[in-house]
């Protein structure tokens, strides 16, 4: 009985770690909806600003990915 306790805790706890890669999409669509608004203002500059917005995107990904592996750690591992 108590087994069937500890999984459906990691169950539910990789469930809670999988919004994490929500939380990804939506700080993705945020950079890049920005810099889009940012460029419409000021097309000049939007070119300088292109490598900033993929670090960005880069780093709200990573996250995601990070959030994923904690959920399989704990679905697998625990």
């Amino acid at each position: 009985m108590t087994g069937d306790i500890v999984q459906m805790g990691a169950y539910i706890g990789a469930g809670l770690a999988c919004t994490g890669m929500g939380g990804a999409a939506v700080g993705v669509g945020h950079v890049v909806g920005n810099f889009l608004s940012g460029a419409l203002r000021n097309p000049s500059a939007a070119g300088g600003q292109t490598a900033t917005m993929f670090i960005g995107i880069a780093f709200a990904e990573a996250l995601g990915i990070f959030s994923f592996l904690v959920a399989l750690l704990l679905m697998f591992a625990v």
